[in-house]
């Protein structure tokens, strides 16, 4: 037994060098062949980037005209004005499907259109007496010096939208496949589960084109139940030891995802910017990708995407679109909303960056196409990649079909030459250390369930009530302990009834060459 665990575990080693020495070098048309995605958390556009209208009037931001009532039934209500005050927010503000609503209608009525977007501070209020101030509050653009400098330079998007209503997970699967499947909130055991909707990376490799996923704690991309199969192991590297060396040596693939760190430790503070993080180390993350790139041999080949995945509770002041949005796929929320994921979300920060574009860039909107209300949200990233990259295949969802795309902004002749080689380094504001001993968010424990699910440990039948008393330094610890024998092993000893199956297909066909019925497609998780 023990020499079967020994060729189990060398063969999955030899698999992964193989997957990784097949990996398609093949280029897209156009002049873009490397895009790099990054989606950082739950902030709306008026919070992150709104003040920048003083830097530049074209820019649909604030002006401190902007208010919210304390009362949304009381015409005597007091006013609460927008500000340019943002500091480090904790707690987190809400952002679940009904606190959204609320916010976007100031009710549970949804028939207004557009949206009043007047139910921010009452919803803040009923959860703190604090929140009100925390979310109708932005940064002045000093204090987020990278994105002030990005903003300058390259392309700002004011008519960006989440593509759902909802929480972090539903949105961040529109990224990549134009749907959530029917999720409204964050549903821990589907996501453990996983979602089983086609995405963007299974176009792409079908097509010949390469894709990664440079991941910091975990990458939430294995959300997606096709992301876990033996052969896309390989596509996943260590942010930390591999994307600067995959920059340098031009070797990054032509669709790129970076994933932060959602965990906040001492040692490793979170760079995600959702709250209670500090958006300090945020844009610190993005200066370093952003001079990584610039450094590299494929920068005048790239264009670099960064988004937001919903808004995280704060204010904004542009209406959500709620007409003639189209289901991605038929298929409704749960009861009781049965929602029919025909509104967006609210609107969120998104900046392109690529020596293709024209220096200080602002895109509206789509202007009436493809659809006379298309829209630029998250599906407009799916629905670009089938442009860039010639995609024969068609569009995942309706959603992605309709959505509006971006690939006019790369409209020069030649690429810029005055692009800056760093970025400005921006104000810390925390003051403090992280605090690791606090309980997970409800956030994380969900990506410490995916985790379970990729090391076993899920079997356990007391495991959720694990989860919920690990806090965060503890969390952090696992979720990269599992992923990195997940990745690297493709088994441990624990794992080795779930993992046999698809390895002794592989070790069946490599002796005699026979097929043993698409071992490709197991799920070794």
């Amino acid at each position: 037994m023990e020499e079967i665990k020994r060729r189990l575990v060398a063969l999955s080693y030899a698999v992964l060098v193989l997957l990784a020495g097949a990996a398609s070098q093949a280029a897209a048309g156009g002049p873009i062949k490397t895009v790099v995605i990054v989606v950082m958390e739950n902030r709306s556009f008026d919070h992150m980037l709104g003040w920048m209208k003083r830097l530049n009037p074209e820019i649909d931001g604030v002006d401190g005209s902007e208010w919210n009532p304390t009362s949304t039934t009381d015409p005597s209500a007091t006013r609460v004005y927008f500000k340019d005050g943002a500091q480090y927010v904790d707690p987190d503000p809400g952002h679940s499907f009904e606190a959204i609503r609320e916010q976007v209608f100031g009710s549970n009525v949804t028939s207004a259109s557009p949206p009043p977007m007047n139910g921010f501070v009452q919803q803040a209020a009923s959860m703190s007496s604090k929140m009100p101030e925390a979310v109708m509050n932005g940064f002045p653009s000093e204090m987020v010096a990278v994105y002030e400098s990005l903003v300058s330079e390259f392309a700002v998007f004011d008519r960006w939208f989440a593509a759902v209503p909802a929480s972090t997970q539903p949105n961040r699967m529109y990224v990549h496949s134009a749907t959530s499947h029917g999720a409204t909130s964050n549903d821990a055991t589907q996501l453990a589960l996983g979602y089983p909707q086609r995405t963007i990376f299974e176009n792409i490799d079908d097509a010949g084109l390469s894709f990664g996923i440079y991941y910091q704690n975990i990458p939430a991309v294995l959300f997606y139940r096709n992301l876990r199969k033996l052969k896309y192991a390989a596509k996943f590297h260590p942010y930390d030891h591999a994307f600067k060396d995959h920059a340098a040596g031009g070797t990054l693939p032509n669709y790129a995802v970076i994933e932060q760190r959602y965990m906040d430790t001492k040692d490793q503070p979170a760079t995600d910017d959702h709250p209670s993080h500090d958006v300090y180390r945020g844009q610190m993350f993005i200066k370093e990708i952003y001079e990584t790139l610039r450094a590299a041999p494929q920068w005048n080949e790239t264009l670099l995407v960064i988004t937001y995945d919903e808004h995280g509770g704060f204010y904004d002041h542009v209406p959500t679109p709620v007409r003639g949005v189209p289901n991605p796929d038929g298929i409704l929320g749960p009861s009781p909303s049965k929602f029919n994921f025909d509104r967006l979300g609210v609107r969120v920060p998104t900046i392109m960056v690529s020596p293709w574009i024209e220096k200080g860039t602002v895109v509206h909107g789509p202007n009436g196409s493809p659809t006379p209300t298309s829209e630029y949200e998250h599906s407009s990233i799916t629905a670009t990649m089938k442009k860039i990259f010639n995609l024969p295949s068609p569009y995942l969802t309706k959603r992605d079909a309709w959505a509006g795309t971006f690939e006019g902004i790369i409209g020069r002749t030649e690429p810029r030459t005055d692009c800056p080689v760093q970025l400005p380094t921006p104000v810390k504001i925390r003051k403090t250390e992280a605090n690791e001993e606090a309980m997970l968010s409800e956030f994380q424990q969900e990506l410490v369930q995916l985790a379970s699910v990729l090391n076993g440990d899920h079997r356990t039948s007391d495991f959720q009530n694990v989860i919920k008393k690990m806090n965060v330094g503890h969390g952090s610890a696992y979720v990269e302990s599992a992923v990195k024998r997940f990745l690297e092993a493709g088994m441990a000893a624990e794992r080795l009834d779930s993992v046999m199956p698809c390895l002794l297909e592989l070790d069946l066909e490599a002796e005699d060459n026979s097929t043993s019925g698409g071992s490709d497609k197991e799920y070794c998780g």
